[in-house]
């Protein structure tokens, strides 16, 4: 190779090396950047799980800040934000309720009878107030005097146990305004909300949600779809993803989080954290959607079935894939496991949580109810006793597949079409599905 092509070579070299040193330096401000964003973010709601174990003092309620990066820094006061009030109607409990449920030796059992007879004699439990960070029981005499083998129970019962009468969990990031549009003609038409369960480090799922069947549009119909995700806080050996969860609330404004441990035993108590939530904020809702966050959802099919219903039956749906003869689980190895000493009896007719449908003129009642009905470690379980209360029974719909479809049919699309709901569903299968079913190539 002569000189002169090899100095061109060299110069070549040099500015390509020039231009990848251009790249990387853009790359490395940019990533500093972010890294700077999110140190410094404005964060729509405080995340305090952790500090909140170590000085409860400090974290009484939901905080919500406005103070600029120096002021956060510096850990000053913080403003409180509670939830309002949430009147409760006087309760009436069914007599099927009370004839489903015995009246027997077990702990549970003695609770709600004990509350059943406080009801009678005119006591409302909801008048008294809870603080959260006093209402776990610690009296460990007193556990073990009321449930005889109270120790051999796992960590995790023991905690629901002692955690039963606590119902206030203070709000970490809130949605105040998810069902104000601003105009009073949008607010008075009706709307689904679609309620979803999720945790912290479920951000894949969510965003497979949002962008098909859980996506927030006003249908042709008329029918105003909305969205919430509904999580506690991680567990203590969790990451804390408390920045980019709130980085996430504030860019999509559908999260709603407080301050509780995730955990399968802890879904009654989000369950009825959301009954508080939608009724101080979405109270006119038409009809709520409470799902995971890893079901698919024929949205089309599930409006049209909506705009079908009268008004008769649109105002006491209770619908979903029905559960009518089941018993509590007695294996300890199974996540159900409800110990004998703790509930004995059957359970009443409910619908499997994985997707189900409740008419917003039910809210209200069912909040009420709750109040009466100790929780219960199974959330589906739990809302199938409420709705029992208050006397309404679960309709089974054929479309609703919470314990998904024959395995040969899960690649079908035209399978898909004409159900509206399957369970469970990788992110990446929602999207594939959502796609498919609305493909103007597909023919069924």
């Amino acid at each position: 190779m002569s000189r002169t092509n090899t100095a061109q070579a060299a110069c070549s070299y040099l500015e390509a090396m020039r231009q990848m040193q251009t790249v990387s330096a853009m790359v490395l401000l940019a990533t500093l950047f972010l890294i700077f964003f999110y140190s410094t973010l404005h964060l729509e709601s405080t995340y305090s799980h952790r500090a909140a174990k170590e000085n409860p003092q400090s974290h009484l309620s939901a905080q919500i800040q406005s103070k600029d990066s120096d002021e956060a820094a510096q850990s000053s006061e913080k403003k409180s934000v509670t939830l309002p009030h949430v009147d409760v109607l006087n309760v009436t409990i069914s007599r099927d309720f009370k004839k489903t449920i015995p009246q027997n030796k077990a702990y549970w059992n003695r609770l709600l009878y004990s509350t059943l007879v406080k009801l009678d004699k005119g006591d409302n439990p909801a008048r008294r107030g809870s603080d959260w960070f006093r209402c776990k029981e610690t009296n460990q005499e007193l556990l073990q005097t009321n449930v005889h083998n109270f120790n051999s129970y796992s960590v995790l019962f023991q905690n629901f146990v002692q955690d039963m009468s606590c119902r206030t969990p203070p709000i970490l990031i809130n949605q105040p305004k998810k069902c104000r549009s601003g105009s009073r003609e949008e607010e008075n038409q009706k709307s689904l909300l679609f309620a979803i369960k999720s945790t912290p480090g479920n951000f894949e799922q969510r965003q497979a949600v949002r962008e098909t069947w859980g996506r927030e549009a006003m249908n042709k119909s008329g029918l105003r779809v909305r969205t919430v995700f509904l999580m506690g806080g991680p567990q203590m050996d969790d990451p804390d993803l408390s920045q980019l969860l709130s980085f996430e609330a504030q860019h999509f404004g559908d999260i709603i989080q407080w301050d509780f441990n995730e955990s399968f035993l802890n879904l009654t108590l989000k369950m009825y954290a959301f009954l508080q939530w939608v009724l101080t904020y979405c109270s006119h809702v038409t009809f709520v959607f409470s799902g995971d966050d890893d079901v698919f959802v024929n949205t089309p099919l599930l409006l049209r079935y909506l705009q079908s219903l009268d008004s008769a039956k649109a105002s006491k749906i209770y619908s979903g894939d029905v559960i009518k003869t089941a018993n509590p689980i007695r294996d300890p190895k199974s996540k159900y496991f409800i110990p004998l000493s703790f509930y004995d009896g059957p359970y009443p007719s409910y619908v499997a949580g994985g997707g189900f449908l409740i008419s917003g003129a039910l809210l209200r009642p069912l909040f009420s109810v709750s109040h009466f009905i100790p929780f219960f470690p199974i959330d589906d379980v739990y809302m199938g006793m409420c709705f029992k209360a208050i006397g309404v029974s679960p309709e089974a719909h054929t479309g609703f597949h919470t314990f998904d479809i024959k395995e040969e049919n899960r690649e079908n699309l035209c399978a898909h079409k004409d159900i509206i709901l399957t369970h469970k569903r990788s992110p990446q299968q929602i999207t594939k599905l959502w796609r498919g079913i609305h493909s103007p190539l597909l023919t069924c």
